[in-house]
């Protein structure tokens, strides 16, 4: 599993890439889509879209389930992730690089404050999960 420095997590698995001081870069963890199994497709919002923080902006479908991607922060979708509409499986297999869901615009930078250090997101998936390593 990992957990790479230098992002932020939320305890619904998503992570976050600061790319400057108002757009950050949003994907699920490893964690996740490691759970989640082979995924086959993945529904991100169109551009301009507004969300929310702790709200589902889309969602990732496996051959095991559906499962909803939740905002990290709130803003607006300026950018999304077009290749995943013909390889979902980027999810699998690039979780942190080419896998990647959206690029939000923040419209409350302090928000990054509550997300979770790398640190932090990996001593809470080894809670759930009840692994100890």
């Amino acid at each position: 599993m990992e957990f790479p420095e230098g992002l932020s997590y939320t305890k619904e698995h998503e992570w976050v890439q600061v790319i400057d001081d108002t757009h950050v870069r949003v994907g699920i963890t490893d964690y996740a889509q490691d759970a989640l199994g082979d995924v086959v497709y993945v529904d991100v919002p169109e551009l301009g879209t507004k969300v929310t923080a702790g709200q589902p902006f889309g969602e990732v479908e496996s051959t095991k389930s559906v499962s909803d991607v939740y905002s990290p922060v709130t803003g607006t979708v300026t950018e999304r992730n077009e290749g995943l509409g013909d390889e979902p499986e980027l999810v699998n297999d690039e979780p942190y690089g080419d896998g990647w869901m959206v690029v939000i615009e923040l419209s409350d930078p302090g928000e990054l404050g509550a997300l979770l250090s790398a640190a932090d997101y990996k001593a809470f998936t080894e809670a759930e999960s009840g692994d100890d390593a």
